[in-house]
């Protein structure tokens, strides 16, 4: 019997050691890439002259950056572009594969397609919320009639950034702009934006902080567009403007599910 028993730990001990947990995926990899808008549709608030994209020598760098960036070995290529033209981009997309589309200006285009392509995905995805927008008519409504001295500094600042980043653009080459474009520095200030305005209306309408909340609302919206993609195990390369990719950093940081991989690298 005793040894009945010795036999019967023994197999248990071995099945033990054998039968381990099922193997869990890694976190997903999230590599945020923040642009300025190739194709300027002079859509921001901050509206400035830029460089041409479409040179040989811009679209030699870009080849080049996206065969970069495909190392990266992405699953999943996320561009910011209305959800609702999903269908639209994806046979536009289908046909570039096919070599009968000839690539826009625009930065889904250039660096979207392009690293799909070189990662051999056979499809990209749409992430972009137009639902919801920064809401500042009641700010700008209210600063004119209330708040005369905060109006003219926020000019003054919007002019200045704007003097600053048309020099930039008509002075740095396309690799520094977009080495720009995912600085802390000018993450920091794409930010401050909406807090040299966020008191504006407080104790009342609070004009200033709704508006603010407004833009943190639809970048939440865009980031649970991401999240919805960057699953355990994938790895995601996200490209839009810089002042949503700025404020995805910030998300990014406190979201334990997923991991950011620096974009920077391959910029270089």
């Amino acid at each position: 019997m005793k040894k009945i028993t010795l036999c019967i730990i023994a197999l248990l001990q071995s099945f033990s050691i054998t039968a381990k947990e099922p193997t869990q995926p890694d976190p997903a990899q999230l590599m945020l890439m923040g642009v300025f808008h190739f194709a300027n549709p002079q859509a921001d608030t901050v509206k400035t002259k830029q460089i041409n994209v479409m040179t040989p020598e811009n679209q030699s760098y870009l080849e080049a950056l996206a065969k970069r960036i495909s190392d990266f070995k992405p699953t999943v290529v996320l561009l910011e572009y209305n959800k609702k033209y999903q269908k639209q981009t994806q046979q536009e997309y289908t046909q570039y594969l096919q070599g009968q589309f000839t690539l826009k200006s625009n930065e889904i285009y250039q660096l979207g397609f392009r690293v799909a392509k070189h990662a051999g995905l056979s499809h990209v995805h749409l992430y972009d919320e137009q639902e919801i927008h920064w809401q500042s008519k009641p700010l700008f409504e209210y600063m004119a009639q209330h708040d005369a001295n905060t109006q003219k500094r926020f000019g003054a600042f919007i002019a200045q950034l704007t003097q600053e980043m048309e020099h930039n653009q008509m002075t740095k080459s396309l690799k520094e702009l977009l080495l720009i474009s995912n600085s802390t520095e000018w993450d920091n200030l794409n930010k401050s934006l909406y807090f040299k305005t966020n008191h504006v209306g407080a104790g009342k309408g609070f004009e200033g902080a709704d508006a603010a909340a407004s833009w943190w609302h639809r970048n939440f919206r865009m980031y649970a567009n991401i999240q919805q993609y960057a699953q355990p195990g994938e790895r995601v390369l996200v490209i839009g403007g810089q002042g949503h990719t700025s404020i995805f950093k910030d998300f990014l940081k406190l979201d334990t599910a997923r991991q950011a991989v620096d974009v920077t690298e391959y910029l270089k």
